[in-house]
């Protein structure tokens, strides 16, 4: 591919090339994540901005010369990507700032941002010649690659996930006919069975973070963002962080576009955690590198953003720190109210680790880190189907009533309809 230049280490500046190294850097160890670098002054020449505009193709494959795979490469047929981005009104009103859009990624295939990354990696696997594909996932990226994956024949997808994860996600994972392995543990106690059995049986592994690729995948929403703005990027892009991928892959495609000219600037990035899972913001806030960031234990209902020890934090730290950003938390019960608070606000149905983004663009500017005056785009990472019943904690009202006129009538007039 020779539209790669490099794989270059985000802790030391190790450069490898494509086919030297598959995950995180041999010398820095799995801190050192690998960003996947392009030889942007060809692509300037060979790429045309317009030409993409004018695409037909409704999917995130519109990017393809963008992305770190070859033009004749064969691609998962789910149509991934290019989900509604939202001009919410309602939204600008309530938190009084200039404009709001909503990136509904709980529109695609599997419900979530994940099958971004999982449709690059299983692109990957195909390329390189493997059979069998493996994660470890608190229920989004593992239904991510399982959906995809049940469309490629000759692939077989393996699941690590937590016993605690919610029963719908989980369902989701047998319904596409992957191999699924509850673990009795925490996401993390998943994460590093996957890897060693990937290891150990020479698996693909998908892990986020850990596989450059799926950074690669997540990062176009940010080339979708800009797009569907005319190439003028918002003033700021929030989203909820746990391992810290997404915001990484945010702040990646941001900065391919910058290299190749086609928006002026990178949008501050607002990373929202929840209090019960809040590694990065303690970093953050402390000053600390990611070198020093040791595993904590979590706890939150917000479980696709629960990470002991946030995988992609050198990234996510980074995107922070350079776009003169901010991580804020929110605590559980905020993120509850914020599911029914966004979805009345915006037709957009979130699941908590989502609809922590809403929490946190309030709190933000609260605290000052937001000015009424600059306009945001919330990323809605995940559909509030996943997690029904914490949807159903947050709202109560509905009215029962016999099979009677009268009887409905006199319950309307309780909410003053009548």
């Amino acid at each position: 591919m020779t539209k790669i230049k490099e794989l270059r280490c985000v802790i030391g500046g190790c450069r490898y090339s494509l086919d030297e190294v598959s995950y995180t850097c041999p010398v820095h160890g799995e801190v050192g994540t690998l960003d996947i670098l392009y030889d942007y002054a060809a692509l300037r020449e060979a790429v045309d901005r317009d030409e993409i505009s004018a695409s037909k193709r409704n999917n995130f494959w519109r990017y393809k010369a963008l992305l770190p795979v070859d033009a004749d490469s064969r691609v998962p047929p789910l149509a991934v990507g290019w989900t509604p981005l939202y001009d919410a009104r309602r939204l600008a009103d309530h938190f009084g700032l200039s404009r709001v859009w909503v990136k509904d990624d709980g529109a695609n295939p599997t419900g979530s941002l994940k099958d971004r990354a999982s449709a690059l990696v299983l692109a990957r696997a195909l390329e390189a010649g493997f059979s069998t594909v493996s994660a470890a996932s608190t229920g989004n990226a593992a239904a991510a690659l399982a959906g995809l994956g049940a469309a490629l024949p000759e692939i077989e997808v393996l699941i690590f996930v937590p016993a605690s994860a919610p029963s719908a996600k989980i369902a989701q994972l047998l319904v596409y006919g992957a191999i699924v392995l509850l673990v009795e543990g925490t996401y993390d106690d998943a994460f590093e069975l996957c890897m060693q059995i990937c290891q150990e049986q020479g698996w693909y592994l998908r892990n986020t973070g850990v596989n450059p690729f799926t950074t690669e995948g997540k990062k176009t929403v940010a080339l979708e963002i800009a797009e569907q703005l005319d190439w003028q990027v918002p003033d700021v892009v929030a989203v909820s962080v746990g391992d810290g991928s997404i915001i990484s892959g945010i702040h990646k495609g941001f900065c391919d576009l910058l290299h190749l000219g086609w928006i002026d600037r990178v949008p501050r990035l607002i990373g929202v955690q929840a209090e019960g899972s809040a590694v990065l913001a303690g970093a953050f806030a402390a000053g600390s590198s990611p070198e020093e960031i040791q595993r904590q234990s979590v706890t939150t209902i917000a479980d696709s953003i629960a990470a002991e020890l946030p995988r992609d934090r050198a990234k996510a730290l980074r995107a922070v720190r350079e776009t003169d950003g901010a991580y804020v938390t929110v605590s559980d019960d905020h993120i509850v109210t914020a599911i029914p608070k966004m979805a009345q606000l915006s037709g957009v149905f979130a699941e908590p680790a989502a609809a922590a983004t809403f929490a946190g663009l309030e709190r933000a500017l609260r605290t000052g880190i937001l000015d009424p005056g600059e306009s945001v785009c919330l990323v809605s990472t995940g559909n509030g189907l996943k997690d029904i019943e914490s949807a159903r904690k947050s709202v109560s009202g509905e009215l029962r009533v016999a099979a009677d006129i009268d009887a409905v009538k006199t319950a309307l007039q309780t909410v003053k309809v009548l």
